[in-house]
C-alpha cells in the first residue's frame, strides 16, 4: 500500500474545504486572496495554503448554488477584487454541516477509543 496516497494520512482533510470556506465567510465577507490564507492556516490543511483556483472554482459553485455572494469591492487601492459573504441559504447549509461534523467528531471518537481498546488488548494479549 502505498501510504502517502492512503487517507490514513489525513490527505482527505482537504475535502472539507466547503464547510471550511463556508466557517469563515460566516465571520465576515472575505476576498478570495484573504480566504486561500485562512484556510491555509487551518489544522485539517496543515498549513499549507489550498490551490487558490480550487478555492475559486468553490466559490464558484457555492455562489451557483446560492450558499454564497459576490460583488467587486473597489474601495482597497489597487485593482477591484471579488468580495464573497455567506447568503441565508448559506447559513442553513453551514447549520446542517455543523451537526454533520459534530456526528463525525462523535463517531471518529468512538472509533479512535475502540482502536485502541483493542490494540492494548492486543499489547497485554502478546506478552503471554
Amino acid at each position: 500500500m502505498k501510504t502517502a496516497t492512503c487517507p490514513c494520512t489525513g490527505n482527505t482533510l482537504g475535502k472539507l474545504l466547503k464547510p471550511a470556506v463556508m466557517a469563515l465567510l460566516s465571520r465576515a465577507p472575505l476576498h478570495g486572496y484573504v480566504l486561500v490564507q485562512r484556510l491555509g492556516e487551518m489544522k485539517m490543511l496543515r498549513g499549507q495554503a489550498p490551490d487558490p483556483a480550487g478555492v475559486y472554482r468553490l466559490l464558484k459553485s457555492l455562489e451557483a448554488d446560492g450558499y454564497v455572494q459576490s460583488a467587486w469591492d473597489a474601495s482597497d487601492a489597487g485593482p477591484k477584487k471579488r468580495q464573497f459573504v455567506l447568503t441565508a441559504a448559506g447559513r442553513k447549509c453551514l447549520d446542517c454541516w455543523t451537526v454533520t461534523l459534530g456526528n463525525y467528531a462523535a463517531a471518529i471518537t468512538d472509533l479512535l477509543a475502540t482502536v485502541k481498546r483493542l490494540q492494548q488488548a492486543g499489547t497485554r494479549k502478546g506478552r503471554r
